[in-house]
């Protein structure tokens, strides 16, 4: 790999990692569409899915003790079967259709979440069993096709009206496992190469850092501010998604 390239995705990596600690999700909604700048999208796909894992792992201990540990159950177990959908999707799609649909999905929550913040309706719908095993199942999917979990979950947990502290710790307890399992799955059944675990591996650090960083940003934001920034991240990495898509087809 181009010593650019890795330099790019270090910086991209701290960037994210410290987003997705600060709101609780961020990273590979940042990263995937930088990182498919850089490296060929199974390459860059499977980098994404153990950095995320790894920074899971070093934000989550953090945040536990505002974990509802019968909701993130219930979305585990959604997205444990979904992930075979998003896996068997992986092997067949074509990328850039993907991509596409992704970008335009995640464009339209996201001016739904800001309309319904503006007229003040701060919860939509209601946090149900169905619903949260439905969220998951979405959110494994989306996990193993192009590396985001984060914006089917956050989407609902919004809509839901979750507060804050409570969104952002369901959410990284939730990556932990679903890139967990994402990973393993990678590994079992198409095989992880070296050069994956390596360049991941080198990218830890910043991961780390960013995402501890992160964490004592986000103990201070207000409900609002985190709101905001959730919603300002969603439709930007929506539109640039669905811009590197239209570069891709063009070009």
């Amino acid at each position: 790999m181009p010593l650019s390239a890795w330099i790019g995705m270090a910086a991209t990596c701290f960037i994210a990692a410290m987003l997705q600690a600060t709101n609780g999700f961020g990273f590979a909604v940042l990263a995937v569409p930088f990182f498919l700048l850089l490296a060929p999208p199974d390459e860059a796909i499977r980098i994404i899915l153990v950095l995320s894992l790894a920074m899971s792992a070093i934000v989550v201990p953090g945040v536990r003790r505002s974990v509802e540990p019968r909701l993130l159950t219930r979305l585990t177990i959604g997205s444990l079967a979904g992930l075979p959908l998003g896996l068997a999707a992986f092997a067949y799609a074509n990328p850039l259709v993907v991509h596409i649909a992704a970008g335009a999905i995640i464009v339209v929550f996201a001016a739904m979440l800001a309309e319904n913040r503006w007229r003040g309706r701060h919860a939509v719908i209601g946090l149900r069993p169905a619903g949260d095993l439905a969220a998951g199942a979405v959110a494994g999917a989306a996990t193993a096709l192009v590396g985001m979990s984060g914006p089917p979950v956050l989407i609902y947990l919004m809509l839901a009206g979750t507060p804050a502290r409570l969104t952002r710790a369901t959410l990284l307890s939730f990556f932990l496992l679903i890139y967990a399992a994402t990973v393993a799955a990678n590994a079992i059944f198409f095989g992880m190469p070296a050069s994956v675990w390596l360049t991941a591996a080198s990218l830890v650090p910043f991961a780390w850092i960013g995402g501890l960083l992160g964490l004592r940003v986000g103990d201070r934001l207000n409900p609002a501010a985190a709101a905001a920034l959730a919603i300002g991240v969603l439709g930007a990495s929506g539109l640039y998604t669905l811009a590197a898509a239209a570069r891709a087809a063009l070009w």
